[in-house]
């Protein structure tokens, strides 16, 4: 089956005040420098904005696709006078200066869910993989699910809410599972199972419609995909080649073994799986994460190779694993955005300005098209 997958991203970004930092509310502004259609889309919060990457069969072609999105955005972002984000959560912000964004749908969200909404200053990033077959795909998001928390650790980019280092690396995490629709899959055998209870909960009155359904994963709402949504925005190119690739050769291994032995997993308890989703929150690349066969503590490094481990054949087969292998390296040697963005503040002159600093530099990962720019001034979207 990998060989003919094909995957596509959504990304999410905050907007900022350059000169502070702050998170400004100006998705209007710089929707209206972007081009029409389902390519760039607002959000929530006034102060994100999405972009949806095209349908992509190779990894260099995503890579290519998500670098000129980026380039849209950011040129726009430009010429308003903001700056652009990639992170699962806004480092400074001020609620009382973010509204929601003026639709029916989100000002009912806003009155409904109040804080959680008004709060709603977290940003993710999703991953489509080919699935057509929407009962096996229920079933492999089943099979999928301890290994989602090391996606979410190599994703990890948000240590700073509200100008605070929180201790964790993907406070994101934290936020978005205050929702009551959020966190692991449920275990479910077939798209009907997963059908009705969608419709309990939209029934239930906790969910407004089946777009409020945040599971990790979960069947495409418009599309014939597999969604993988455990992961915060990340801003490196690189990270968002890196965790589209693992998760694609991921439903393809799962894809691989519920078609030898159908129905032959057994469900992890939903609260193993809640405590490796945490474990990953709190540690990012830098502690121990939860081993996805055994949930005992294991280093960082020894989880992700595990992952390359179990992905390998599939990788191998659609010419990624060097490339999988050579991207999750550059990742454990930095330590995660996270990581980077905690010495990127202790290297900071002014106490005043430390926070500043982890924006300045996610600004400038942002930006640009890959690591070897950063250091040497090349690379960056003009």
């Amino acid at each position: 089956m990998s060989g003919s997958v094909r995957i596509g991203v959504e990304e999410e970004f905050h907007l900022v005040d350059p000169a502070t930092g702050v998170l400004s509310p100006g998705s209007t502004g710089v929707l209206a420098g972007l081009p029409t259609g389902a390519r760039f889309k607002p959000e929530l919060m006034a102060s994100a904005v999405e972009t949806n990457s095209g349908v992509c069969g190779t990894l260099d072609g995503l890579r290519a696709d998500v670098i000129a999105s980026r380039r849209a955005v950011v040129e726009a972002a430009d010429a308003i006078g903001l700056g652009v984000i990639g992170t699962g959560a806004a480092p400074l912000w001020s609620p009382e200066g973010i509204p929601v964004v003026h639709t029916e749908r989100y000002e009912e969200m806003r009155e409904d869910y109040r804080k959680l909404a008004e709060e709603q200053f977290i940003c993710g990033l999703q991953v489509h993989i080919d699935c057509p077959d929407r009962d096996l795909g229920v079933r492999v998001m089943v099979r999928l699910q301890p290994w989602l928390p090391i996606l979410l650790a190599l994703s990890a980019s948000s240590p700073y809410w509200q100008g605070r280092d929180t201790g964790y690396a993907s406070y994101r995490t934290i936020a978005w599972r205050r929702w009551p629709t959020a966190g692991p899959v449920p275990c479910v055998r077939s798209a009907a199972e997963y059908d009705a209870l969608v419709d309990a909960l939209v029934a239930s009155g906790v969910a407004h419609d089946d777009k409020m359904i945040y599971f990790d994963a979960r069947p495409a709402l418009a599309a014939p995909t597999l969604e993988i949504r455990i992961c915060d925005s990340v801003p490196l190119v690189d990270d968002v080649v890196l965790l589209a690739g693992l998760a694609r050769a991921l439903v393809c291994r799962a894809v691989a073994r519920e078609t030898a032995e159908p129905g032959g997993v057994l469900p992890v308890p939903v609260e193993l799986l809640e405590a490796a989703r945490w474990r990953a929150a709190r540690s990012g690349l830098t502690g121990v994460l939860l081993d996805p066969r055994t949930f005992r503590p294991v280093l960082a490094a020894e989880a992700v190779g595990l992952l390359l481990a179990e992905v390998r054949d599939d990788a191998e087969r659609t010419g990624d694993a060097a490339e999988l292998a050579e991207l999750c390296a550059a990742s454990l040697a930095d330590g995660g955005s996270a990581a980077r963005q905690r010495r990127a503040v202790a290297r900071s002159e002014h106490s005043t300005r430390s926070v500043r600093a982890a924006v300045d530099l996610l600004r400038a990962e942002t930006r640009a098209t890959g690591r070897a720019g950063l250091g040497a001034g090349t690379g960056a979207m003009a």
